[in-house]
């Protein structure tokens, strides 16, 4: 890992400590010409209530299975939201890296290929091999980076 990537994941883990999520922290950071253009956590929705102000989890209070029915949940995930956040505020991510603490879901790889992200840096990873045939197949590089 160059020193680059390595200062890139720090701050995502940074930015994942913000996450009003119970399951997992998340945070992703979107980069380009070693520039950080977006940053995004797992959370409810602007004006939605999170799980850690409702003070439970949905996803395990139906017992549902990590890696699954990513829809039941309160939360957007931090790539979405990193990807919203570039839109929202007109910043062009076409080409760009994304880090992220943890492997992507099939939902978000969907956004990252259509975002037009070149590449994908995690550290953790994800019970989604869907997701990583779609990053091979779109041509999108994804890198699991191992301290």
């Amino acid at each position: 890992m160059d020193k680059w990537d390595k200062r890139f994941m720090n701050l995502t883990e940074e930015v994942g400590t913000w996450a009003s999520c119970f399951r997992r922290k998340v945070g992703a950071v979107i980069v380009r010409d070693k520039r950080v253009m977006a940053t995004g956590y797992n959370g409810a929705p602007s004006g939605i209530t999170s799980c850690l102000e409702r003070g439970d989890c949905l996803r395990e209070k139906m017992n549902i299975e990590s890696g699954t029915h990513a829809e039941l949940c309160y939360a957007a995930h931090a790539e979405q939201n990193a990807i919203i956040q570039a839109a929202r505020y007109g910043i062009n991510i076409d080409g760009s890296t994304l880090y992220c603490t943890h492997q992507p879901c099939v939902i978000c790889a969907k956004m990252i290929i259509n975002a037009g992200i070149r590449r994908v840096v995690y550290k953790e990873g994800y019970p989604d091999e869907f997701s990583l045939q779609l990053f091979r197949e779109a041509g999108t590089l994804i890198e699991k980076i191992e301290e």
